[in-house]
Formats: C-alpha cells, structure tokens, sequence
C-alpha cells in the first residue's frame, strides 16, 4: 500500500467519486440504450465530467443551475436524483418530469436544478432571469448558466450577457468549450480569438481553464461565486473539454470524419476520470477504487430497476402543466 500524502488537495477523492459516478452512470445508459426501452434521444457527456463536477462544486443547494440538452452530468452533480432521473428517460411517471420530457428535460428543484431546455441558449436568459430575481430579494444566491460553445453565436446570449453586466447581476456563464456544434467545428463558426473575448466585450469578467481539470474548474467557479455572493456582479467561465461520444446518441461517431481518430485518441488520454485517478492512487488515497466503483454499479442497477417498475403516465393527465 502506498503511503498517503498528506499535501492532497482534500478535495481531490470527493471530486473523483462524483466523476467517477457520473461516467459509469452514463456509461449505463450507452449499454442499456439499444433495449429500446429508453425511447428518447440522449446526449451522453462521457469525457466531459470534470468540467460538471468541478463547476458544481462550489454551489449550495438553494443556487439554481439552468443546463442545456447535454444535460445529465450538471443535474447528477448538482444533487439531482438518478432514479428520477432514469425514470424520465424511460418515461415513467417517477421521472422529474412524470415521464413528460425525457433526457433534455430534467429538473429537480430541491437540488437546485431549475430546469435544463434543449433549445441551443435558452438556459442563459433563465439563468439571467433567476439571477435578477435574487438580486431584487436581497438574498445571495447564484445562478449559474450552462452552455455549450455553440450557443455564443446565438443573439440570446449577447443580450444576456450585456444585462447581467449592466445590471451586476450573480451570476455565472459556465461555457463547456467541447470543440464542435455538432459536427461543425470551431474554426469554422468562429474567428480567431479566445472565447472569453465575447464576456470581455461585454464587461464581465472571464477566466479560460482546463476543463478535464477538476480542481482547476473548481477553483474558478469557487472565485466567481464568490464575486457573485459578493453582489460584485457576473463571470464568465470557459472550459476547454471533449465529447468522446456522438453528438446525440450511446455510440462513437469518429467514423463520419468530422473529427480524426487522433484527435479523439489525444483528448482520451486526459480523460478526467483517469488522469485523476492515477493522482490519487499515486497518493495512496484510492486502494478502496474496486470497492467503490462496486457500489455505485449498484446504485445505478437499483435505479435501472426502479425505472423499469414503475408505471407509464396515465393518459388523462396528459394535458396537465400545459398552457394553452
């Protein structure tokens, strides 16, 4: 057994285990997918846990988050519970949306899940929205926005951005910089310079980090959540991380030629989850790693099994939370 270090970041294991959950509980799902008893699109963020976990890290409870279609790792990490969860994939009446909305529609209120909107930057206006209110209420909550790269070329986010720093709202732009629009990369949607620019211009704060870098991630979310609780107005963060799986769907997609094995094999090797673990098992803080990844497999079985028990919504209320 490895002696332990004593100089680790005390956060460092707890950040792991999140990680760690959040890629076998999607991992799960690519399995399981082709059962078809999921019968709604997933957009899986296997690659991407660090930039989640550390991004949440920070927040309280009663901080409210908005996401995004990719949205799984944000509600897991935020506090959202996964048998609701699995239950609105299946489109169970146990899901967190009573089986109405399916993977791009998940919420939980008590952890502070707002909601998460498929529509490509329609969470920045709700977090903007969520952020003003706290701010007229005197309290010191923040909202945090959840965005893909992809969504700083729609006209929402400019106009969030702009109010958020004219008015000084806390509130926090968390960009998951993964590379690609769905299959159009950046290079092409964007010119050359750094996407922390776009928050420059607008007034705000910005911070680019490693986004397969937990404690970094964490680190600067710490910083602008602080700012925020401070009433010393918004931030805009920037994650560099990769989507190792399809745009949409349990598969890999290297094969259609938008992105080139390499690429793939080099963003693998910082894969967040390992690179992590080796820190930890180099540390002797992760002799227990078998163990654990034991009883989060049962956790996500147990959930699988819930989901798959409980009943389809019952058609009468199907008009029910729907305005006309």
């Amino acid at each position: 057994m490895t002696a332990a270090n004593p100089d680790l970041d005390p956060r460092l294991r707890p950040l792991y285990v999140a990680m760690l959950r959040l890629r076998l509980i999607e991992e799960a799902i690519a399995e399981r997918y082709a059962g078809q008893d999921m019968r709604c699109p997933v957009h899986l963020s296997v690659g991407q846990e660090a930039a989640a976990v550390g991004a949440c890290a920070p927040l309280r409870p009663d901080d409210r988050i908005l996401s995004t279609h990719r949205c799984h790792g944000h509600y897991l990490a935020k506090g959202g519970d996964l048998t609701a969860m699995l239950g609105e994939i299946h489109g169970r009446a146990s899901g967190c949306c009573g089986g109405r909305g399916g993977s791009m529609h998940l919420f939980d209120d008590d952890a502070g899940v707002m909601a998460s909107v498929p529509i490509v930057g329609s969470s920045i206006p709700l977090a903007v929205g969520a952020a003003l209110a706290f701010k007229q209420a005197g309290d010191d909550r923040v909202a945090v926005a959840f965005l893909g790269d992809g969504s700083l070329e729609e006209g929402v986010a400019h106009e969030s951005l702009n109010l958020a720093a004219v008015q000084g709202l806390p509130v926090i732009f968390f960009v998951e910089n993964n590379l690609y629009s769905v299959y159009t990369p950046l290079a092409q949607r964007q010119p050359d310079r750094p996407l922390t620019a776009i928050g420059a211009a607008h007034g705000l704060p910005t911070a680019q980090v490693d986004g397969n870098a937990v404690l970094a991630v964490a680190d600067a979310m710490e910083t602008a959540v602080d700012r925020a609780r401070r009433g010393k107005g918004p931030t805009m963060i920037v994650a560099d991380t990769y989507r190792w799986r399809e745009h949409c769907g349990p598969n890999y997609d290297n094969d259609l030629g938008y992105r080139t094995e390499a690429e793939f094999l080099s963003w693998r090797d910082r894969c967040p989850v390992e690179t992590t673990a080796q820190t930890l098992h180099a540390a002797g803080q992760l002799d227990d790693d078998a163990i654990l990844r034991l009883t989060i497999r049962e956790e996500i079985d147990a959930a699988f099994t819930a989901a798959l028990a409980a009943p389809l919504p019952d058609p009468a209320t199907a008009g029910a939370h729907v305005h006309a």
